[in-house]
């Protein structure tokens, strides 16, 4: 039997770590350990088939209340490039200047609400679309959650002394965002009735995020690694990662006609788009998979990342097409083996994300991997 999601665990795809100052820090260590990555990256991009494997440290208190302090969210992140450091990858992990979903959303004077010891969460004011598009939105660098990204980004760099990659802030789909702006069952029904208000305001948020997306670029420099957040993510990479659980809930040829021209428009000036949803989206991947300049969808495919995973069947569709699967599989080695086994088809780009416990373990789920997509 697989092994359930565990409703009990805060983040089952969370590693414990021990926070670290800048000071305590082994940048130099952590600079070898990416550059000895960086031509397995560079090639596999450039290559139609292969598979990597990234090892993700993701800090569940930086997704919750520790986003909100600076200080605090770049003490646990080096926790996590430091401990990183043990666990056998061929993806190195990165820093995120993160905040929490709902930056752009703020452009249009939304703040966000804190409950204790949470991460933060919005209230979308605006009743409909059209509501939404007669409001004159404010850039997103000026506002507070703007600025304080912008002023985070800026603490990050002076603290890695710009060699550490990071990636933009969360970044979501227009779709998404729109859901942060507008009540969601009103977005719902304004697709029905209102498809042109509804593409029109997408648009719009599309040209927000690329503009702010735009002043993060100017500080970032160099720095910066693609598609970024909750993506295995390398400076030789490219597209915008985009977040879109809200595509369950219509129909893949409604997300074609509504959404996809927003989500080409944002993914144009970043050289393409990387695709997440959570839950079981496979009955979606065909429209999703027909978006333009499409390079990366990432999905569930253990019990233990998402209490609904991926059949992984389906996602055999996309060997041959250059398009990278980023397989999601928390658990044992011999579960990211089976799993692994699923999902191999000869003219697949797989990248391979897993969470085992122990280097120990982590290094034969490494192995194994390796093995089965190069046998």
């Amino acid at each position: 039997m697989p092994q359930a999601s565990n409703t009990r665990i805060h983040d089952a795809q969370a590693t414990k770590v021990e926070p670290c100052t800048p000071e305590q820090f082994d940048l130099e260590a952590y600079m070898d350990y990416e550059q000895q990555r960086h031509e397995k990256c560079k090639i596999f991009w450039q290559t139609e088939s292969g598979v990597l494997v990234y090892r993700r440290m993701r800090v569940k208190e930086v997704f919750a209340s520790g986003c909100q302090n600076m200080e605090e969210s770049l003490a646990w992140q080096l926790g996590g490039l430091q401990k990183s450091l043990k666990y056998k990858s061929d993806i190195p992990n990165f820093l995120e200047p993160w905040y929490g979903i709902g930056t752009i959303a703020s452009a249009f004077g939304i703040d966000y609400i804190w409950p204790e010891n949470q991460a933060p969460t919005i209230d979308g004011p605006f009743n409909n679309c059209i509501e939404a598009l007669e409001y004159v939105p404010t850039p997103v660098e000026n506002t507070r959650i703007g600025q304080h990204t912008l002023n985070m980004i800026d603490y990050f760099l002076d603290k890695n002394k710009g060699k550490i990659p990071l990636s933009l802030a969360d970044s979501q789909s227009p779709f998404n965002i729109a859901g942060h702006i507008v009540d969601t069952t009103n977005l719902m029904v304004d697709i029905l009735t209102h498809p042109v208000e509804v593409k029109k305001l997408l648009n719009r948020i599309a040209g927000l995020a690329i503009d702010f997306s735009d002043k993060q670029l100017d500080l970032l420099e160099n720095s910066v690694v693609w598609p970024g957040h909750g993506f295995p993510s390398s400076r030789y990479f490219k597209g915008m990662g985009m977040s879109d659980d809200n595509m369950l809930m219509i129909s893949g040829d409604q997300y074609l006609d509504i959404c996809a021209d927003s989500v080409i428009k944002y993914g144009k000036p970043f050289h393409g788009t990387a695709f997440h949803s959570c839950g079981d989206w496979s009955n979606r991947l065909n429209s999703i998979r027909q978006i333009e300049n499409l390079k990366m969808v990432d999905g569930a495919f253990s019990e233990e990342t998402d209490p609904k995973p991926n059949p992984a069947e389906e996602f055999k569709i996309l060997a041959n097409s250059g398009i990278v699967l980023n397989a999601r599989i928390v658990g044992s080695a011999d579960t990211v083996a089976k799993k692994v086994k699923e999902l191999w088809t000869p003219g697949l780009k797989l990248i391979v994300t897993t969470y085992c416990q122990t280097p120990k373990e982590q290094t034969e789920a490494y192995d194994r991997i390796h093995e089965i997509c190069e046998s």
